[in-house]
């Protein structure tokens, strides 16, 4: 066979992630206060961009073109529909680099131009208020440096004591080995042990325990009067008492009953977590994206727009521009026409992604209704494929619009990606469930079951069956722990 060159030609279309395209996309996925860095970041970079001041009279406009929008709806209605044509049209001349670029149009088209989803400063409504107060609280680690501080030891053993205190859990426990601890600061792991006990000797007190065994037994020596069974059960029947299988301690050690829970009542109140009342975390604050009122029978969706820019085009690089054309000054003139676009794709971007969150959220509210109406049980299945299909969007537009995203409704607060959830089959074969309203009715059986004789999961599944919910035990179980919910033989309170 033999081997020739050729020339052919090719037509084809492929998908290139332009950086505008790349953009456009991230800004999708953001929520509002990552968007709102995202903003005032490219408001410092880009000259071009400048935010509109709100004026009592109307948002970025003078009293005369509010004054006529009001005299003129159907103008006004018609202004709109060209500003999102226009603006198009003109974006394609920009692209193409045409040196008879009408600028003057342009700039006043898309200033004009804004998100036709309704935002918060379209509406008068008070939103729900919070107020965060800062508060320096004492560390686990600074309290303990504090009382290491006020003991005699000498530097050595000072040494492996802030070590202790540095290797110690938010719960107060040790996590590092103290034979390692140790040979750091040449001691012997007898002198080591003792200086252990120092530590686990401070308040608060079974801190420094490598186990929970250690810890409860640390805080039973501390019992003013002493009480010999409750050292032995933390000793030898701690298994049982996680069980609380009471019965076979007392059988164990040859004691009434009574006695055995009267001890287990002390063991309940030691703290097996010492340092647990140290650790603080920083509570984190929601601030919702989309609200949802309703209004008389029907559900208003209004975009969280408070506190974000309104940007818009600066009209003093037209004339900056203009000025280079008229001199030729081809650098300044690729400046700005580089400024430009990117200021372009970015308010672009910011009305798409309104526009999308608004449609995403419009369609979510159609087909949950009775969730907005009545709360989690009537909460319906949904896939990202059916509200892609409801808009005429893909599934990853969805998935990147509800990522990180949360909405206020009259029911509480929830992300979008909330309502996505898989179905539970109905025992008669009806319509089927969505596996958060299950979640929620074992969570309400739960909570209203007898504390003495709780529900198993074999129980919740044959309740769930009279209510026309076929799901499998294992199913109960996975459901249960991920609402954090113990065993029936760990919920079950004999004392």
């Amino acid at each position: 066979m033999a081997l020739e060159i050729k020339q052919s030609l090719k037509l084809s279309q492929q998908l290139v992630m332009t950086p505008q395209l790349q953009q456009a996309i991230k800004l999708l996925q953001l929520n509002r206060m990552e968007l709102q860095e995202v903003v005032t970041a490219e408001m410092m970079e880009n000259p071009i961009l400048e935010e509109v001041a709100e004026t009592p009279d109307g948002e970025g406009q003078t009293t005369a073109e509010t004054q006529d929008q009001n005299a003129d709806p159907e103008g006004e209605q018609r202004r709109d529909e060209e500003s999102f044509i226009k603006p198009k049209a003109q974006e394609e001349q920009l692209v193409a680099g045409k040196d008879d670029f009408n600028w003057e149009s342009y700039v006043e088209e898309y200033n004009s131009s804004s998100s036709s989803a309704p935002s918060m400063r379209e509406i008068n409504e008070e939103l729900p208020s919070f107020e965060n107060v800062l508060t320096k609280t004492t560390s686990l680690e600074d309290h303990l440096t504090w009382q290491l501080s006020m003991v005699a030891v000498t530097d050595q053993e000072k040494k492996l004591g802030e070590l202790i205190i540095g290797n110690l859990s938010d719960d107060g426990y040790l996590n590092a080995n103290l034979d390692d601890l140790a040979r750091e600061t040449n001691l012997e792991l007898e002198d080591a042990e003792e200086v252990l006990k120092i530590v686990q000797n401070f308040d608060p007190l079974g801190v420094g325990s490598r186990n929970l065994q250690e810890c409860l037994a640390i805080q039973a020596r501390f019992m003013t009067p002493r009480h010999p069974l409750v050292d032995q059960i933390i000793e030898n029947h701690l298994g049982d008492l996680e069980r609380k299988n009471y019965s076979a301690i007392a059988k164990t050690l040859n004691l009434p009953l009574e006695k055995i829970i009267e001890a287990t009542k002390m063991i309940l109140e030691f703290e097996p977590k010492p340092g647990r009342s140290f650790h603080t975390s920083d509570t984190q604050y929601i601030t919702p994206d989309i609200y949802v009122y309703k209004v008389a029978e029907e559900f208003v969706i209004v975009l969280n727009e408070d506190g974000m820019p309104k940007l818009r085009i600066s009209p003093y690089y037209k004339n900056i521009l203009a000025s280079a054309q008229r001199d030729q000054n081809k650098l300044t003139k690729e400046y700005v026409q580089d400024k430009l676009r990117s200021a372009v794709w970015l308010i672009r971007s910011i009305h798409n992604r309104q526009k999308t969150i608004y449609k995403v959220t419009e369609a979510i509210v159609k087909r949950q209704r009775d969730f907005f109406d009545k709360g989690v049980q009537f909460l319906k299945p949904m896939i990202l494929k059916d509200v892609a299909n409801d808009i005429g969007m893909h599934e990853s537009t969805i998935s990147r619009v509800t990522t990180n995203k949360f909405v206020h409704t009259p029911v509480g607060i929830f992300e979008l990606k909330y309502f996505f959830n898989s179905s539970i089959n109905a025992a008669d074969g009806s319509d089927s469930l969505a596996s958060e309203a299950v979640k929620e009715k074992i969570r309400q059986m739960i909570q209203k079951e007898d504390q003495k004789n709780p529900l198993s999961d074999q129980k919740i599944v044959e309740l769930l069956r009279t209510e026309n919910i076929d799901i499998a035990r294992r199913t109960v179980a996975k459901y249960r722990d991920m609402l954090g919910i113990l065993s029936s033989g760990k919920r079950k309170k004999v004392i």
